[in-house]
């Protein structure tokens, strides 16, 4: 699986990637310091996930969000901030966010949603489990 983690934060974008190397280490992860970048890369990846920082320069992740959603991309999107005010949890699920999680208080969920979608991606291979 993809997954892209958009963050201007290097020591933050280091964090998540040692959180999903200990997920799995096959996993293809991706980095971008600003949000045009991370929509770049994601348009080129396809990733599965998308982690995107609300405040980055260039283009901040709720402006990444909706032109995901507008090119009618395949990538769930979880947004991971500091600002975790309820007008931009409900700003980013009008746009279309599939997750909205506060970097203080909601970090360790990551794993869950990442936990979930190989779960979820290995049930709906289409390779029989060896016996």
């Amino acid at each position: 699986m993809k997954i892209v983690i958009a963050d201007d934060s290097p020591l933050l974008r280091d964090r998540i990637r040692s959180l999903l190397n200990s997920i799995d280490d096959n996993l293809e992860v991706y980095e971008a310091e600003n949000g045009a970048e991370a929509l770049q890369i994601i348009r080129e990846k396809k990733p599965g996930l998308a982690i995107l920082d609300i405040r980055m320069p260039e283009m901040n992740g709720i402006e990444v969000l909706k032109k995901i959603k507008e090119l009618k991309m395949k990538v769930k999107v979880c947004m991971l901030t500091n600002y975790a005010y309820p007008q931009y949890k409900k700003k980013c699920f009008e746009a279309g966010a599939d997750y909205f999680l506060s970097k203080t208080e909601d970090f360790e969920e990551i794993e869950i949603i990442v936990s979930d979608m190989l779960r979820d991606k290995l049930k709906h291979s289409n390779k029989s489990p060896l016996i």
